[in-house]
């Protein structure tokens, strides 16, 4: 014999045995793409990304003017322009990695980004990407400004040369994607903004001078300092002890402080 449960007003029975609560439907988050998208658009967000992208693009246009007024005509070329125009960009672009990774704890956003995508590491790997999408349209950048200088320097008089060797577009571009992950590494490393660019700023510097100074340091500068490892992209002919002492440079400049920042950055609690 069976019988049956009357259930109280408001509170239904289960229809069936196997009817339960249902489980909560899992949240994929936002795409490593969606998140490369949203991380572009905040480079140029704040007052102090846009105006870091104003200034390079200034500089950039101001070298090439000083090269047309100034520069004699045979220097007037393609490749002259393309690469003293590699020089701000350079620069500046570093600061500007540096501003994508401390933004999130100067401007207190990083409790909400995290809440939003709990996974930190896919948040550090969409920043990164950004800044390599960032540098890599830097070179494009130099390339426009060039090609506008050379087609004045043309118009005026200049030697106007447009030939240029591939090799030294692809070094330059290795240049700028460097140059702004040694910022981004610096700025996961320390977490603060004026730190992080005084410390990017000081310390391959004071390497540098050590190392022009103190005799015993002369060997390991040459494989450490990176103003003279980097010094051979602005050419299209790197040997290949010239890329292994950039390796060795990238490794403790670039890496070092990319990996050692990335685990303090998966540990420091967001407020």
């Amino acid at each position: 014999m069976t019988s049956t449960t009357a259930s109280a007003p408001g509170n239904p029975t289960p229809a069936g045995p196997d009817a339960g609560p249902r489980p909560a439907r899992a949240f994929a988050g936002p795409s490593l793409l969606r998140l490369t998208g949203v991380e572009l658009r905040k480079l140029a967000d704040t007052r102090a990304g846009f105006w870091l992208l104003v200034t390079i693009a200034l500089g950039t246009a101001v070298l090439a003017a000083v090269q047309l007024i100034w520069a004699p005509d045979a220097e007037q070329t393609f490749g002259s322009f393309f690469t003293a125009s590699l020089l701000p960009v350079g620069l500046l672009l570093p600061v500007l990695g540096i501003l994508s990774i401390t933004a999130e704890w100067s401007q207190r956003t990083a409790l909400t980004t995290f809440a939003l995508v709990p996974r930190r590491e896919r948040v550090i790997v969409a920043k990164l990407a950004a800044l390599v999408l960032a540098a890599a349209a830097s070179t494009l950048t130099s390339l426009a400004t060039a090609a506008a200088g050379t087609a004045i320097a043309g118009a005026t008089g200049g030697a106007g040369t447009w030939r240029i060797e591939g090799a030294l577009i692809l070094h330059a571009t290795v240049l700028q994607v460097t140059n702004v992950l040694m910022g981004a590494g610096f700025g996961l490393l320390l977490l603060n903004t004026p730190l992080a660019i005084v410390s990017y700023l000081l310390l391959p510097t004071l390497w540098s001078v050590l190392g022009e100074m103190i005799r015993p340091l002369r060997g390991p500068a040459g494989w450490l300092d990176t103003g003279r490892t980097m010094e051979p992209l602005f050419t299209p002919d790197v040997t290949g002890e010239q890329w292994a002492r950039l390796g060795v440079s990238l490794l403790v400049w670039m890496v070092l402080p990319l990996v050692a920042g990335l685990v303090r950055t998966m540990r420091r609690e967001a407020a």
